[in-house]
């Protein structure tokens, strides 16, 4: 049975929606290091057209990151369909890795949003806060379900407070990820 066509956010003000995200939940990628906590994306616009992005995670106490950027997957388009563009591995930017980010949700407020891509592989929920309240959690998986996402990947992101900036020791050489690719 094929998947209905994924329903996408709309006029979506991107100025309005930078800033801090936090990941409340994610579908578990090698992207990222398997025992992250605080996880969070820092979100800034670099113009009218690109969206820098600054992702960042705590493993043991030491703070991952990797940058990259984003652009509107089509400029004519009002769909919330992103491309975004890092390159690998973080500390010798060789390799560029491109992906869709596309808002699937985000509320009036925008202060939670539901993130996804065409393929069904990657899921996130996100709050401009470091926790979300169990019924409004509860209501962006079953956006997520109804999208066609098997929920039972979803896997709470563990926080506790975090640096507020980008305090903390940085692991420079990107050792999670070289331990990502081998399932670490």
């Amino acid at each position: 049975m094929a998947k209905k066509e994924m329903e996408v956010m709309k006029d979506v003000d991107l100025e309005r929606y930078m800033g801090r995200w936090y990941e409340i939940a994610s579908f578990p990628s090698r992207f990222q290091p398997k025992n992250g906590a605080n996880t969070r994306a820092t979100y800034t616009l670099r113009d009218e057209r690109t969206v820098n992005v600054l992702n960042e995670t705590w493993v043991d106490g030491r703070r991952s990151f990797i940058e990259g950027t984003a652009v509107k997957a089509n400029p004519d388009s009002n769909e919330a369909k992103l491309k975004v563009k890092f390159y690998v591995p973080p500390f010798l930017p060789i390799i560029p890795i491109v992906g869709d980010y596309w808002i699937l949700y985000l509320d009036h407020d925008y202060h939670h949003a539901l993130i996804g891509q065409p393929s069904r592989n990657y899921l996130w929920i996100l709050c401009r806060e470091n926790h979300l309240d169990e019924e409004t959690y509860n209501e962006l998986v079953e956006k997520a379900k109804e999208q066609g996402y098997d929920v039972s990947k979803l896997r709470r992101t563990t926080h506790t407070d975090p640096p507020e900036g980008d305090e903390g020791p940085k692991d420079t050489k990107g050792i999670w990820w070289i331990k990502s690719i081998f399932g670490k």
